[in-house]
């Protein structure tokens, strides 16, 4: 699927052509199943399955087909051939501007769960009438969606590449580092201080490389690349179980396609293989 996204103006007044549902019970996505492949319920609206909704939300156009979000009981009645999911395990079988909607779905609706009430009067918060937030009918407190910023760095040194193993990973899993950022920190800085916090090495020439929202639940995640400094490490055992070099070619378990962790691993094996490649006579 191309076009555009357009995010939520004017929800439609009446709900009156075949649009995308991204239907949530139990922060799991409803996808309806046909053989091996899994699609979005493309209908008017959730009842066509059956469905009741608890809450629901419009969050905007995609190639000119609306887009809905919504809430179910997470024990209705599944509707003939679908299935509930965790959104990670659909990554690579939905498109990817689909799957992009479902990450914004399942980011509005877990915010929503918790700004329920004003965090200053204690209110019931309303949806905000001009744009996406919620208000406080009390005191007037207005709140956008919560997102936390995150840097993830890949750490290069003589060909190879700096990966850890955090404390919460499976027991084989490596990845690279990562860590949120503190008010009032450039993302430059928190990227040196959560390496240096983690495995206490410095780092120099810190490059931007991409970024990626991740709802799970909030954040968004920002890549860079750095080339090792100095120092020996030194693992702060509280958030990391081990840490290691790795040659491009030796790697360890590294996560899934879906996470920007793995896009910055794969840049560098690409990378690492062009500089190596033979050149011609």
């Amino acid at each position: 699927m191309s076009g555009p996204w357009i995010p939520s103006g004017c929800p439609p007044s009446a709900k009156m052509d075949p649009a995308w549902w991204f239907i949530f019970a139990a922060h799991k996505i409803l996808v309806l199943e046909e053989g091996r492949s899994v699609s979005v319920p493309r209908i008017v609206d959730p009842a066509s399955l059956g469905l009741s909704s608890i809450r629901e939300k419009h969050l905007g156009t995609l190639a000119g087909v609306d887009c809905y979000f919504a809430e179910v009981s997470e024990h209705a009645a599944l509707p003939s051939k679908s299935g509930f999911y965790g959104l990670r395990e659909l990554h690579g079988f939905l498109s990817e501007p689909l799957f992009a909607v479902a990450m914004k779905a399942l980011h509005l609706l877990e915010w929503e769960e918790t700004a329920r009430y004003c965090g200053c009067c204690g209110s019931k918060m309303s949806p905000a009438k001009d744009a996406n937030a919620r208000q406080c009918p009390g005191c007037g407190m207005v709140v956008f969606p919560r997102i936390s910023p995150a840097v993830i760095m890949l750490v290069e040194k003589g060909g190879q590449v700096l990966l850890a193993r955090g404390t919460r990973f499976k027991a084989d899993m490596y990845s690279v580092l990562a860590g949120f950022v503190e008010p009032g920190e450039t993302l430059e800085n928190a990227v040196h201080r959560e390496i240096e916090e983690e495995v206490g090495i410095k780092v120099r020439d810190v490059r931007y490389f991409g970024s990626q929202p991740w709802p799970f639940p909030d954040s968004l995640m920002i890549g860079f690349t750095a080339k090792y400094a100095g120092g020996e490490l030194r693992i702060d055992q509280t958030e990391i179980a081990d840490a290691g070099w790795f040659h491009p070619d030796n790697l360890p378990n590294i996560p899934g396609k879906i996470s920007i962790a793995r896009r910055l691993i794969d840049w560098f094996v690409e990378t690492s293989r062009q500089k190596n490649a033979p050149t011609g006579p």
